[in-house]
């Protein structure tokens, strides 16, 4: 399945293959594998060989990201508060409204990223309901996260 990661304030698109694993009538979750460069974000190390697990949503503002070493030990879930997904038979399409969240593998450690990025798109002005939803989707994310809700409820990959 094709996956295009739309991030408008950047004014880039990026592209990758990823395996379908499973799919229902408002979700689908993907694997696909890290290829780019290592990084460091210094709240969570990527490398070369992750994988992740994609959790993708038509009737949610959030894709996640449940992050695995090329070992499968997780190193926690990055979570993109976005329009709901666009989801076809061979491609899946996903914008970003550039608010984030981090959850650690152990989920204590619950972090908010580029909230200065969503403001600065200044949706209170002049589209109120992406900014209400957007933050209703942070908020939803942070919940889910510290019940150990879906999908923060598996630390294993599918």
């Amino acid at each position: 399945m094709l996956i295009h990661l739309i991030k408008p304030l950047k004014k880039t698109t990026v592209s990758y293959v990823a395996q379908p694993l499973v799919q229902t009538p408002t979700h689908i979750v993907v694997r696909a594998l890290w290829t780019r460069p290592a990084v460091d974000l210094g709240y969570m190390q990527i490398a070369v060989g992750d994988f992740l697990d994609e959790y993708f949503y038509q009737d949610q503002w959030f894709n996640v990201f449940a992050w695995y070493t090329a070992t499968g030990r997780l190193r926690g879930w990055y979570c993109n508060v976005t329009r709901p997904a666009n989801i076809h038979r061979h491609s899946l399409t996903s914008v970003d409204l550039e608010l984030d969240l981090f959850v650690a593998a152990d989920r204590h450690t619950v972090t908010r990223l580029d909230v200065d990025e969503f403001e600065s798109r200044a949706y209170n002005m002049h589209d109120p309901v992406t900014y209400r939803a957007g933050y209703a989707a942070l908020t939803e994310l942070e919940s889910r996260a510290r019940l150990g809700s879906a999908p923060f409820d598996r630390t294993q990959p599918l």
